[in-house]
């Protein structure tokens, strides 16, 4: 094991499962924090709403494929689709915040930014 390459150590960390579903609960509740509260907070960003709700949504999704590798689009993309409308739904609620289909479609966007990367990365994950 002390012989092994960083690649090796990277592909034996991208197939540690347990990690990725903790780090995909941590993110729901990270998401939905910055999508309730009301004041800027001191978090990195894009200039853009739109390019965030697309890393969030990558994120999620590339967080769903290491948890659950074997899982096919059909049962989490809708899912993820609706945690993405939730969110707009519990915004409209909120005085200082918006309901936005554009946002959800930045959400479509960044579920198949981490379609098309999944690929990569699972031929990674088996590779080493």
């Amino acid at each position: 094991m002390l012989l092994a390459t960083t690649k090796q150590r990277l592909a034996q960390l991208l197939r540690l499962c347990s990690l990725w579903r903790f780090a995909l609960l941590a993110s729901i509740a990270a998401i939905l924090f910055l999508a309730t509260t009301a004041g800027p907070l001191p978090v990195p960003s894009a200039p853009s709403d739109k390019v965030n709700h697309l890393i969030a949504f990558l994120e999620l999704t590339l967080l769903v494929r290491l948890g659950w590798p074997q899982l096919k689009p059909l049962y989490f993309v809708p899912l993820l689709l609706g945690f993405g409308m939730l969110i707009e739904i519990v915004q409209a609620t909120l005085p200082y915040r918006d309901f936005s289909l554009a946002d959800v479609a930045a959400d479509a966007a960044g579920i198949a930014a981490g379609m098309l990367i999944w690929p990569w990365l699972q031929k990674f994950r088996a590779q080493y």
